[in-house]
Parts: structure tokens; sequence; C-alpha cells
């Protein structure tokens, strides 16, 4: 969720290409870290069905659309 919101908070929508890899801070101070987003985002959508209201919910702050 974390390179979702800050994704969504520099481009203004989650459209995300792919095989687009978004870098993160990473679990120490001062570390980076590359995530799959393109791939992440495709893959919540497919399973979107399987997914808890409340991760629909935060998805859908951050600009995720289902179609």
């Amino acid at each position: 969720m974390t390179a979702a919101r800050q994704f969504f908070d520099r481009e203004g929508h989650l459209k995300v290409p792919r095989k687009h890899i978004e870098t993160i801070s990473g679990p120490g101070p001062g570390e980076e870290r590359p995530l799959k987003l393109g791939a992440w985002v495709a893959n919540q959508r497919t399973r979107a069905a399987a997914l808890t209201p409340e991760r629909v919910e935060q998805l859908s702050t951050v600009g995720m659309r289902w179609t």
C-alpha cells in the first residue's frame, strides 16, 4: 500500500503500467527497495472478488480503478 500511495500522491492516479517498479523507503533509515508496483496493482484487480471490504476501501481511497 505504501508504494501505491506514493505513486498516487506523485501522479494523481493509480493507472500503473504493468512493468513499473516503484522505489520505496525501506526497512532501515536511509534504505530503499524496489517494488513491482505495476504487477501488484494488476494482481489486486484480478483478485478483487477475494479481497476484504477493508482492502477494497483502502485501494479505492488511493485511486484504484476496478475495471
